[in-house]
């Protein structure tokens, strides 16, 4: 009798606690889409009680995932964080307060605030943060199976107009920075799987590319039967000791990710730029290399753009300009240019890191761009005069911006600290879209 106690009990273990084995996914994986006129990336999520799926533009370095609260905000599971409760610690809320109309989501007396910013309009709010439920797809790396539900996902409820700026139909950001509350730290805690994300972002608009939460080191299998994870060579993931967010309390580092470019090289010819640049000052904030989803073409400070941009043009003298489209200053006659398996047949751009043998190397299909019918653009934006200065006031030298990313495989390690990239997947016959999102389930 008291055997078959035991076996009930375990039964009713494994059927209904939110910590058995049914309920701690290997990973968690979401489509990527690229919007043609905004340039923006989003995601999709399931949230709320019933689920309800929702777009939301990735912003790799944002702090948070912040939802518009004031349309249509029905769910039989939010909850209000209530002021000191472990929800406000974890977002390191900056304020208690009440709300002075009537009860609803975003509005509770006795609630903690967090400020969510949109980077795309420069604004940041006050606003109630709250927990509800979310569900995201689960995946072993080579496809996806049933959604799995974390019921108690923190995130921020904001205004409807902070959504202006983002790509139509878009219902927030989800903010991927280095935070105990962004979703890769979260999801983590809640799965108990590996505190890591990879980004596969597409090249094609409308294409479904993967934002994958905790497999790494992997498998990421795309299809015809490549684990992408086996092309990935890594980097030291670095602290910038001064905050580049909207606001930011005295003192508090940045949560975007920074790595450590020493060097730039044109056709594995060295560029001359002034080294200083490129090292973080550790009292400013200023200098230094990140890694953005939210700029859309890499930025370089105006003297490091210049010497770059000169010796790409020097290692082209041959092949005939045409005139500059905004915002790009060197274009070519598309017809005069060979076509490659990695894209135009242009000198790569090597982003040399810790070593001469660690190197991101772009190739034709990330530096080039169609600027319209017939040209081609050298895919680097110059930044100013000090450097590319962010909404904080803070300054970085170079911001690895999306485009640069497309059909590379970027992990990012927060256990390890360490960024791992793949450099262009085209190489391999696959790209970012070849992921297996028909569920097996």
């Amino acid at each position: 009798m008291a055997f078959n106690i035991v076996v009930i009990l375990l039964l009713s273990i494994v059927l209904f606690s939110g910590t058995s084995a049914a309920a701690r996914p290997r990973a968690l994986v979401a489509p990527l889409t690229k919007d043609p006129s905004t340039l923006q990336y989003f995601t999709r999520i399931h949230q709320r009680t019933p689920p309800v799926p929702l777009d939301l533009v990735v912003d790799l370095g944002g702090r948070y995932l912040w939802l518009d609260c004031d349309t249509n905000y029905k769910s039989n599971t939010y909850r209000p964080a209530l002021c000191r409760s472990s929800a406000c610690s974890l977002a390191g809320d900056v304020g208690c307060g009440d709300c002075f109309s009537a009860s609803r989501p975003g509005c509770h007396n006795n609630t903690c605030g967090v400020s969510p910013d949109n980077p795309f309009i420069r604004t940041s709010t006050f606003d109630e943060l709250a927990v509800d439920s979310l569900s995201l797809p689960s995946t072993d790396g080579h496809t996806s199976f049933s959604p799995v539900s974390d019921p108690s996902f923190v995130f921020v409820c904001a205004p409807v107009f902070l959504t202006r700026g983002l790509v139509r139909g878009a219902a927030g950001i989800a903010g991927l920075g280095r935070t105990r509350v962004a979703p890769p730290s979260q999801l983590s805690s809640r799965f108990g799987f590996r505190r890591s994300f990879a980004l596969c972002l597409p090249s094609t608009p409308g294409a479904s590319g993967a934002l994958f939460f905790g497999p790494g080191p992997g498998p990421y299998r795309l299809l015809p039967g490549l684990d992408a994870s086996r092309l990935l060579r890594y980097t030291p993931l670095l602290t910038n000791p001064v905050s580049t967010a909207a606001t930011y309390v005295r003192g508090e580092p940045s949560y975007e990710y920074f790595i450590g470019v020493t060097a730039i090289k044109v056709g594995e010819t060295a560029v001359p730029i002034n080294k200083t640049l490129l090292t973080i000052n550790k009292k400013t904030g200023e200098g230094g290399t990140k890694i953005s989803t939210t700029v859309p073409y890499t930025t370089l400070e105006t003297t490091i753009y210049k010497a770059v941009t000169a010796a790409f043009a020097g290692a082209m003298a041959n092949v005939p300009k045409t005139a500059a489209v905004a915002p790009f200053e060197l274009c070519y006659n598309a017809k005069a240019l060979r076509s490659t398996r990695v894209g135009p047949g242009v000198p790569a751009v090597d982003l040399v890191l810790q070593s001469e043998k660690v190197y991101w190397r772009i190739f034709g299909a990330n530096s080039m761009i169609e600027a319209k019918d017939g040209v081609l653009c050298f895919g680097f934006v110059d930044g100013g005069r000090k450097t590319t200065t962010s909404s904080a006031g803070t300054a970085t030298s170079i911001v690895i911006g999306g485009y640069q990313l497309e059909d590379n495989l970027v992990e990012f390690d927060l256990g390890k600290s360490r960024v791992g990239f793949s450099s262009t997947l085209l190489f391999r016959r696959t790209t970012c879209s070849n992921f297996n999102f028909t569920s097996s389930a």
